[in-house]
């Protein structure tokens, strides 16, 4: 179903029964599948494949030869009907690839809003991201990995499956990450250390310095080498910590890990 605005490209390869919003525009040689929906004023630049039971929301941005809501990479998949949400003002550069959810992983993957994916970023099945989130060049997400809002994926970095990345995150470029990655942290490497808050990024986010400090002050009880990380959440629990709702949320983050998180200091030089 197209409406008089739309704009397809005579060569682009668009199923009747695809749904595209006012303002869509279709690039040269692009395929859009059967159950595939585009919202308002979302761009599809050329040699572009959409497919499979795929919703996009409003003013996205796809640039060329991406390729979006085909077959996830699991042998387990047999064919059944899943799916994939995105939501608005998202940017996909070139040959980004994301892949629909499983049937056991839930069955749907899932984009929040104003995220930017750079060229060869890939996400794969069953992943729910959230909003305001940056994936440098070459970034790669395994199966049902949780992005939170505002966290960072640098250049060329891997996150294992199962994986959550909490919210104002930053992780370095080409950093392996095996477990879960704390809200607001600094973490980078092979395999990934913590090197404490994020402190330019979250400046940049718009906290103040106090909560910055707060923050920073919390990493630092994490990370005292006398505790482990039961006794240094009960120290973050029942000291002046407790006041700040940042910090309970990074307690919170890791009470809930199931895969454990990283808390392992990098090595000083000459270590």
């Amino acid at each position: 179903m197209k409406s008089a605005t739309v704009d397809c490209h005579e060569s682009a390869v668009v199923h009747d029964g695809a749904r595209l919003g006012e303002g869509v525009r279709v690039g040269p040689h692009c395929v859009i599948g059967e159950n595939v929906e585009l919202g308002p004023d979302t761009v599809v630049q050329a040699s572009t494949v959409i497919d499979g039971n795929t919703k996009i929301g409003a003013r996205c941005r796809i640039f060329p030869f991406a390729s979006i809501g085909l077959e996830p990479q699991d042998l387990k998949f047999k064919g059944e009907p899943t799916s994939l949400t995105i939501g608005d003002d998202n940017v996909f550069r070139e040959f980004v690839t994301i892949h629909r959810g499983t049937a056991l992983g839930g069955g749907t993957t899932k984009i929040g809003d104003g995220n930017l994916f750079m060229a060869y970023t890939h996400v794969a099945h069953d992943c729910v991201i959230g909003s305001h989130t940056i994936f440098g060049n070459g970034a790669a997400l395994g199966g049902h990995v949780v992005v939170e809002d505002h966290a960072t994926i640098s250049a060329y970095s891997g996150v294992h499956q199962f994986c959550r990345i909490g919210a104002y995150a930053f992780t370095g470029a080409y950093t392996v990450v095996p477990k879960d990655v704390l809200p607001f942290s600094r973490t980078v490497g092979n395999r990934a250390c913590l090197y404490g808050a994020n402190a330019i990024g979250l400046e940049r986010r718009g906290f103040d310095k106090k909560r910055i400090e707060d923050i920073r002050a919390a990493f630092r009880v994490l990370q005292q080498q006398n505790l482990n990380v039961g006794q240094a959440l009960q120290k973050l629990e029942e000291d002046d910590f407790g006041a700040s709702s940042d910090v309970r949320m990074l307690v919170e983050f890791v009470r809930s890990s199931e895969r454990g998180v990283i808390v392992k200091r990098a090595r000083e030089d000459g270590d």
